[in-house]
């Protein structure tokens, strides 16, 4: 199977060496990797660039595209990835996030057997790292076992840098770009809605697939997030179901 990693990036030089490594070092043969800047005025270009330049002269089958211009905003980036993406699933790794490990995406593929239809959705295990790199814990949230639309209501339980979506559906359903940091929860909802419709499965790795760089944007703008999740899931659970598990999650956490 063919992935396309989509990393996006704005004055990203400080974190984009260890995601761009991560890519590089796969043993995965047949990975595109689409660099989508905002016109960064650092040296998060010349890092891509050399990645690039050290990509194409490794035979590991593996190809880097990158697009530089001025943007409104990590998703409509994130749109213009979608938009490019020829893989047969498309992963989001935003520069600081990383692939778990070297055969992260032999893993992934290796989940659907020989003259299987594809899943609509395959997603694995998210850790948490700190700045340098170091594990720090695994992600609170763990994805379940039979995974479906439904299972968001309890929380984003799959990180957006773990879910791997068919392409053929990621690219009927554009992020919605009125939300600033939660159009990924509802992104990946629409998405595992649109699989359910076809009568797809969504698929468990039973793995770590994801290193997640802790500070990213949901976490700096912490309380618009909760705000926007909210809005999400009451357009998708209605607001009685919402509420209830707000409820529920404040409960939780005492």
């Amino acid at each position: 199977m063919k992935i396309t990693i989509i990393t996006i990036t704005y004055n990203a030089e400080k974190v984009l060496r260890p995601t761009l490594q991560s890519v590089e070092r796969q043993t995965h043969n047949d990975v595109e990797h689409w660099i989508i800047d905002g016109a960064s005025k650092d040296e998060t270009l010349k890092l891509a660039e050399e990645y690039k330049r050290h990509d194409d002269a490794i035979e590991n089958g593996h190809e880097v595209k990158i697009l530089s211009e001025p943007d409104n905003g990590i998703y409509f980036a994130m749109n213009k990835g979608l938009k490019r993406a020829t893989g047969d699933y498309v992963l989001f790794l935003n520069a600081g996030d990383t692939l778990a490990s070297n055969d992260t995406l032999d893993e992934v593929c290796a989940s659907v057997g020989d003259g299987e239809e594809l899943p609509a959705v395959i997603y694995g295990d998210t850790d948490v790292v700190d700045t340098e790199y170091h594990f720090e814990h695994h992600r609170r949230l763990k994805p379940p076992k039979k995974l479906t639309w439904r299972s968001f209501r309890f929380g984003m339980l799959v990180c957006h840098q773990a879910f791997y979506a068919r392409r053929d559906i990621a690219q009927q359903i554009p992020y919605d770009t009125q939300f600033r940091h939660s159009a990924d929860v509802d992104w990946c909802i629409k998405v595992m809605k649109e699989g359910a419709r076809r009568g797809l499965p969504n698929r468990r790795v039973h793995a770590v697939v994801a290193n997640f760089l802790d500070g990213g944007d949901s976490t700096q703008n912490h309380r618009e997030s909760l705000r926007e999740r909210f809005r999400v899931m009451c357009r998708h659970y209605g607001v009685v179901t919402t509420v209830v598990m707000h409820v529920w999650f404040v409960i939780r956490s005492l």
